[in-house]
């Protein structure tokens, strides 16, 4: 706890200017994110990092300063990226980011890449689902009912993947835990993989993650440097990846939204802001400074 609670305090020192990140690499990857915006690609995960942490995930809505903030920095990168585990339709939505003025460059990678929203046609593209999202929607309501420390647990319908949010259960923590060996054997029926996140557990289809989404999307665009923001385990990928990434010469700078749930992301992150409310002044203060 000390190393996370010294290393939100380095990152805070500079009030409401830009924070300085606390590692090398991630001053190098600012550097290079102010010496040639127009290469930049700024991507940030939506819940907990855009949007605080409700808990009622369909009542989850993007910090009130953060379109702003997005359409304010925006035109000056080559991209931002929305990179969810969130339908697109839904972030899109969640997040207020369709038809605002300045956010001509947003794209919006939801389902872990499987789908892509771009601001500038307003369309979703996506692959067919995968089969075994079928099957574990019909079983799903079984399995729950059969642990009975999961009352209160309720499903969260992702059409391309199903989630069980402990968090309004008698005892969110006890749920958590009881479910994740019955819904393990759940998705291994079906061919699926369990994400565990803030007292949530997804059921998804393997092989897509943030870290392929966002090193996919970085390819296509041909960035010169990235920011990635996120808060939750389902964000480690995407570090996995900046991190690989500057190891092969593209410059990075890893964002944590901090939180007492998940403290692994603070622990590697190149700077660290409190919360949602954090990140957006973060991005306001980059936005200023590439005027």
């Amino acid at each position: 706890m000390g190393s996370d609670q010294n290393q939100t305090s380095a990152n805070s020192s500079s009030g409401g200017g830009l924070p300085e990140p606390v590692t090398a690499a991630g001053r190098d990857g600012l550097d290079a994110i102010l010496a040639a915006p127009e290469r930049a690609v700024i991507a940030l995960d939506f819940d907990g990092t855009l949007a605080p942490i409700v808990p009622d995930p369909d009542r989850a809505r993007a910090h009130p300063d953060a379109v702003p903030a997005l359409a304010a920095l925006a035109p000056k990168v080559a991209a931002v990226a929305v990179v969810t585990g969130r339908p697109a339709e839904v972030a899109v939505r969640n997040g207020g980011f369709a038809g605002v003025a300045g956010l001509d460059h947003l794209v919006v990678l939801g389902h872990y890449g499987a789908e892509r929203w771009e601001a500038a046609t307003g369309k979703v593209t996506a692959p067919d689902p995968h089969p075994g999202v079928e099957a574990v929607r019909r079983e799903f309501p079984e399995v729950l009912a059969s642990v009975p420390r999961s009352r209160g647990t309720w499903i969260e319908d992702k059409g391309r993947a199903l989630a069980a949010h402990t968090r309004r259960a008698e005892d969110p923590e006890a749920a958590f835990e009881a479910l994740r060996e019955p819904l393990d054997a759940l998705a291994e029926r079906h061919g699926l993989i369990v994400e565990p996140g803030r007292m949530v557990l997804e059921l998804r289809p393997p092989g897509m993650d943030k870290g392929v989404a966002l090193r996919a999307y970085l390819r296509d665009v041909g960035a010169g440097a990235v920011l990635y923001a996120g808060d939750d385990l389902g964000d480690i990928p995407a570090f996995d990846a900046v991190e690989a990434l500057r190891g092969e010469g593209l410059p990075g700078v890893l964002v944590c939204s901090a939180n007492e749930e998940v403290r692994e992301l603070a622990s590697r992150a190149d700077v660290v802001v409190p919360d949602p409310e954090g990140v957006v002044r973060l991005l306001s203060a980059l936005a200023a400074r590439l005027s």
